[in-house]
């Protein structure tokens, strides 16, 4: 049986620990779909599509990943997709409860799909999203967290934000 594993997120924007979290995944599985959601409650820094793209380019020499937009709920897009294994990044014991909570509801909605956890390498443990786009908007230096091609988008972006 050929496992396919879904590896949903935000990623606004994707972060070295997410890329490196994607990539151990590629070595576990013949596919690895990273699944960027809408989001639209989280007031993203990037939209939907520019968040696939920045994903799509940070991981383009990994032939076997995919990424993907999507919407709703992720066992609906795990089912759409034929899905046996959902990734989520643990970093910190604080994840856990909320990672948890979330994999036994997902059981509950799609018990074919199992949930498994990974955590990123120890100098990425730290490291999020939200802190990133935090740090760079007060023009702190993101460039350890980020690839240089990320690194330049969210750069960009504040550049933009501040022209408007």
């Amino acid at each position: 049986m050929t496992r396919k594993a879904i590896y949903p997120g935000t990623f606004d924007p994707i972060t070295c620990g997410h890329e490196d979290i994607v990539r151990r995944a590629s070595k576990l599985f013949p596919e690895v779909i990273v699944a960027v959601a809408d989001s639209p409650g989280k007031n993203p820094f990037f939209s939907p599509a520019e968040r696939v793209e920045m994903a799509a380019a940070a991981l383009a020499d990994c032939d076997n990943v995919r990424v993907v937009g999507f919407s709703g709920l992720l066992m609906q897009f795990a089912r759409e997709q034929d899905a046996q294994v959902v990734l989520r990044g643990l970093r910190a014991v604080s994840d856990f409860e909320y990672e948890f909570q979330l994999a036994g509801m997902n059981r509950k909605i799609y018990p074919e799909v199992e949930t498994l956890f990974l955590t990123p390498a120890e100098q990425y443990m730290f490291v999020s999203a939200s802190l990133v786009r935090e740090v760079a908007v007060l023009g702190g230096d993101v460039s350890n967290f980020v690839s240089p091609l990320i690194h330049e988008r969210i750069m960009t972006k504040i550049r933009d934000l501040k022209k408007s």
